[in-house]
């Protein structure tokens, strides 16, 4: 068990290159309300988060993240463009599955983080730089991927608009996502729902259940996907390569998946930005699932380090572009305004044997 204080000292650290990055720091509640922000969070965090009932403020949760309550903070009264950072505890329930493993991770850990609002097209290159500059002691592999890409393709296929909508419903969830795309590309037998003269009886009202039969009757009349697109989407999706390569193979499909071109345009641009600022583009994996095993409220840019030869360990490092959550949590202020960041588990760079 590693002392609080030690892993304190070095997420102590990482905040100060934060601050001297332009970062005025924030100390979010850890109790937070949980009625709206646990739907924001995505269905993952939603079934890890630790909450409870309270008399006045109902239901109520443990810190979970950092990242929602500070784009809250931003939208009441931050400037533009601005920079925080943050160090502190989030609490998660962990799943180790049947059988409890030897080391369990820890539901309560230490997170030192930094995120940007920002409308300059840079802002990615400037956090991944900063990251990959405070992190480099450490030899660690770092990963991006671009949700933005997968959801333009999944945007781009000749289907229904209920249809590309269940696919990107699911594009966090592969083996639902998996399941769908196979139903979508195989013909679907007609759906006959026959009149009868029973007497209604039910939670749902006639007229609701008409809609549902009509919905049926719709999927079923649907075109199958044909399977190049499918093709396509899974040779997309399985793009995983040393950065420069990724790119190459991008660039080749963009020629049959147009609608993509945008997004290999903006991996090109943020790849030379940071080539300028010194860094071995070649030595970065590019992972186009990446985020689709990251934080749902990621919709572009994505990231993390991981620890070679810690196969069972968490990133070290991850973070990634939040675009829409910030648009959603700007409404009541009539505020939006593009947002990446990240965060950096201490307890695990202190098992590594920390800082140089």
């Amino acid at each position: 068990m590693i002392p609080k204080r030690d892993k304190q000292a070095i997420g102590q650290r990482f905040l100060q290159a934060f601050r001297e990055a332009g970062a005025v720091e924030v100390a979010p509640d850890i109790l937070l309300p949980a009625d709206t922000l646990l739907d924001l969070y995505g269905e993952d965090i939603r079934a890890r988060a630790y909450t409870s009932t309270d008399p006045i403020r109902g239901e109520v949760m443990l810190r979970p993240d950092f990242t929602v309550p500070v784009v809250q903070m931003h939208m009441r009264n931050g400037a533009e463009p601005a920079r925080y950072c943050y160090l502190g505890e989030v609490f998660r329930k962990q799943d180790h599955g049947d059988t409890r493993p030897e080391h369990p991770r820890d539901n309560e850990y230490l997170q030192a983080g930094f995120e940007l609002f920002a409308r300059d097209p840079d802002a990615d290159a400037e956090v991944f730089a900063l990251f990959h500059s405070i992190l480099k002691p450490l030899d660690l592999q770092a990963t991006m991927g671009d949700m933005d890409l997968l959801m333009d393709a999944v945007r781009a296929l000749p289907l229904s608009g209920a249809r590309r909508a269940a696919l990107l419903h699911h594009i966090w969830r592969p083996k639902r996502f998996a399941k769908a795309l196979a139903r979508f590309a195989a013909p679907s037998a007609p759906r006959r729902f026959e009149a009868s003269a029973a007497p209604w009886n039910g939670l749902r009202s006639r007229e609701e259940m008409q809609a549902r039969i009509d919905r049926l009757q719709a999927d079923a009349a649907e075109t199958p996907l044909p399977a190049i697109w499918a093709e396509r989407l899974q040779r997309l999706f399985t793009v995983d390569a040393p950065a420069p390569q990724a790119l190459a193979d991008l660039r080749a499909l963009a020629t049959e998946i147009p609608d993509i071109a945008e997004a290999v345009d903006r991996l090109a641009r943020n790849l030379a930005l940071l080539s300028a600022r010194g860094i071995d583009v070649g030595a970065i994996r590019f992972d186009a699932s990446h985020g689709r095993h990251t934080m749902e409220y990621y919709d572009g840019m994505t990231f993390s380090f991981v620890a070679p030869g810690r196969a069972d360990w968490p990133p070290v490092a991850s973070g990634g572009r939040y675009d829409a959550l910030a648009a959603v949590l700007g409404q009541a202020q009539g505020r939006s305004i593009p947002a990446v960041g990240g965060i950096i588990r201490p307890g695990l760079v202190h098992e590594l044997g920390g800082l140089s």
